[in-house]
């Protein structure tokens, strides 16, 4: 059987980077896969190599309009498209079409936290696409319908369920994350110029504003029976790619350093895409970039008792498109290894 796969939103960071991995996937060099439509909105009607020239072997193909019924007929249907816009396309697709939203339309299952962050009607949720969350793994191997976590929510979501799940800490949770500014999509943008971000730094959404904090909350809660308590900060960095984020919390009475390591040990050592550092080693955004990688690292400050756990992963990758493909290969029984990569580039 050959697997024919449509990508909405190609000529966008995330729909590219897709693409880069699908090309890179041993079903696409086998052929049981196929990569068929590829569309975009602006810049519908141009070849992928003025848009995307680093996707040789698609340098010759031509951008179509994203409508239903151009990515009807696909066996796999990515919508790498802004929020708001998955939901009307997914709902004129087959049942059997696995469809695979990159957005944010489908990751709240509280219909008032996705009013209160965003300006769209509700959608409804769907299967989430962290596999190293437990129970989810399974949940994404029956699906045909994916939303795929966003980017913060996956670097914090990786550094805090084992604390969280093993009751190590109290859930009232300090989050700042560094991330790059492909983050914010291809999209023209003036605070998104060279020139506004090279040599700066600057926080952004602060104060519980940003949409994230509630997938971040959500994702938590199902480990515990407390409210949880997320008081997240994200950075704007003069980097391309990556996310360093940094998670702190109160540390429950009499849990040790060493307890704290071997919960981590314990929850990650099966997880092919979760690398947890020797004691004394920092994660660095460098060292996942072009991976699918998430490396993190776990202390305890004993002069204030709390936790400290450091994640670094490559937003578009891990963050999202990484994390899109492993969804793929989970819902069509692939290996769920197959076209991501272990190994970042370097320097």
């Amino acid at each position: 059987m050959t697997v024919s796969v449509a990508v909405a939103g190609a000529s966008g960071y995330a729909g590219a980077e897709i693409l880069r991995l699908l090309l890179s996937h041993p079903s696409y060099h086998s052929g049981e896969l196929t990569i068929g439509a590829l569309t975009a909105h602006a810049s519908a009607g141009q070849r992928m190599a003025e848009v995307a020239p680093h996707l040789v072997p698609l340098a010759d193909r031509r951008i179509e309009e994203t409508t239903a019924t151009v990515l009807a007929g696909h066996d796999v249907v990515f919508l790498a498209l802004p929020h708001g816009h998955s939901a009307q396309i997914a709902a004129q697709l087959a049942d059997d079409v696995v469809i695979i939203d990159c957005g944010a339309d489908f990751r709240l299952r509280d219909s008032q936290a996705w009013e209160q962050f965003y300006d769209t009607d509700y959608a409804g949720s769907w299967p989430y696409g962290i596999p190293e969350m437990p129970g989810h793994r399974e949940q994404l191997r029956t699906t045909r319908r994916v939303a795929v976590p966003g980017c913060f929510p996956t670097g914090a979501t990786l550094a805090l369920w084992p604390a969280v799940n093993a009751s190590l800490i109290t859930a009232d949770i300090q989050i700042v994350s560094i991330t790059g500014v492909s983050g914010a999509g291809k999209k023209a943008s003036v605070p998104m110029l060279g020139a506004e971000t090279m040599g700066s730094l600057k926080a952004y959404n602060t104060a519980g504003k940003h949409r994230h904090t509630p997938e971040m909350v959500q994702n938590l809660q199902e480990f515990t029976d407390q409210p949880v308590v997320v008081s997240f900060t994200p950075v704007l960095a003069p980097l391309a790619r990556g996310i360093l984020t940094t998670a702190q919390a109160p540390l429950a009475a009499g849990v040790t350093p060493d307890q704290v390591r071997q919960t981590y040990a314990q929850a990650y050592a099966d997880e092919p895409f979760v690398h947890l550092l020797p004691a004394g080693e920092q994660p660095q955004t460098q060292h996942v970039v072009g991976s699918n990688m998430c490396h993190l690292q776990v202390e305890v400050n004993t002069q204030t008792n709390r936790l400290l756990v450091t994640s670094a992963i490559d937003n578009l990758c891990k963050g999202t498109a990484g994390a899109a493909v492993q969804c793929m290969n989970l819902a069509l029984g692939m290996p769920e290894t197959a076209g991501l990569p272990l190994v970042g580039v370097a320097p």
